[in-house]
């Protein structure tokens, strides 16, 4: 069987708290944890009314502590937002709090509009360019392979799983070249899938990290009793994506039976053309979409991501996510 992880925003509902959403990200985690889920991603995203998990080190701090076994990371850390000095500061502290259990996921975009460059203080155009080199920095302070001229503590020495994240070919380019896993963001971004995950396999060079290339790739998947009752709790999903798309983004809302019927062309085209990466359904629906998207990728792990409304009937989707797969 595949392994399988969750990537999680750390949703915001409409008439929801910000307490409410990261509580209900921690009892998320201990369910997948439960249910044989093998990584717990969260993703760094700024000045986004629905989405909690801005401060991503934090956040997972808090999913540490409401499991035990399970890895937990992020899918991702944009880098250009950041120096490496203080997220390897802020990973090694994660490290000593859950040790062996902290992924680090690297990506090159921002992950917010660029008023929220001006409130970094960071010229980001800029700092997307040295976004290679801070990869290498980044690594060598936890690993200690290079001699540089500090020393971060927390950090050396730190047994942290670094992956590079991509939704093109750049990333998949990186990775084979530093040797690092790769993880691909084909829920939201599918058009460059196939052709990222061929760069990689084929341009993979081995390092003291990793000895052969492995890919994850990432799907929208809400599992429930039937195809209707998933298909209308992925609605607040369909509703989140048409926002955000519209430049309006906002707060995850309610279900709405038939949604989709009620778009413009242009917008069921995006929700649809999105669809290539998209398991939504009965289990047996999830189990052979699930099947046919492995087949296509022959990725070495699949990591699920899909907000409900209801966080209970999230829970729920992983729990028979899982056994789509396993039966």
């Amino acid at each position: 069987m595949i392994p399988l992880s969750v990537l999680d925003l750390v949703p915001i509902r409409e008439g929801g708290t910000l307490h409410e959403a990261l509580e209900d990200a921690g009892k998320l985690a201990a369910t997948a944890e439960q249910a044989g889920y093998k990584r717990f991603w969260v993703a760094e995203h700024h000045a986004t009314p629905g989405v909690a998990g801005g401060a991503a080190a934090v956040v997972l701090a808090h999913i540490g502590h409401s499991t035990s076994t399970i890895r937990i990371g992020s899918g991702g850390i944009m880098l250009p937002n950041h120096n490496p000095f203080v997220i390897a500061e802020q990973f090694g502290t994660l490290d000593g709090l859950f040790p062996g259990r902290v992924d680090l996921g690297l990506g090159r975009a921002p992950g917010a509009a660029g008023i929220v460059a001006q409130a970094l203080r960071k010229n980001l155009h800029q700092a997307a360019e040295y976004f290679p080199q801070d990869v290498v920095e980044l690594r060598a302070m936890l690993t200690g392979d290079l001699d540089l001229p500090i020393v971060a503590t927390p950090g050396l020495g730190a047994k942290v799983e670094l992956w590079m994240l991509g939704s093109s070919l750049f990333g998949a380019q990186l990775a084979a070249r530093l040797g690092m896993p790769y993880a691909f963001a084909s829920h939201f971004a599918p058009d460059h899938l196939d052709a990222a995950l061929i760069a990689y396999r084929s341009q993979f060079r081995p390092s003291a990290y990793l000895d052969k290339p492995h890919a994850m790739a990432a799907m929208t998947v809400i599992a429930a009793e039937t195809d209707e009752e998933a298909e209308l709790l992925a609605s607040s999903q369909d509703q989140s994506f048409v926002r955000l798309r519209s430049g309006d983004p906002g707060k995850l809302p309610p279900p709405i039976p038939g949604y989709r019927e009620t778009l413009p062309d242009n917008a069921r085209a995006m929700l649809e053309h999105l669809g290539q990466a998209r398991a939504v359904g009965s289990v047996a629906t999830v189990r052979e979409r699930i099947g046919r998207f492995i087949e296509r990728t022959q990725a070495d792990e699949l990591i699920v991501s899909g907000a409900t409304y209801d966080p209970e009937a999230r829970r729920r989707s992983l729990a028979l996510t899982m056994e789509a797969i396993s039966s």
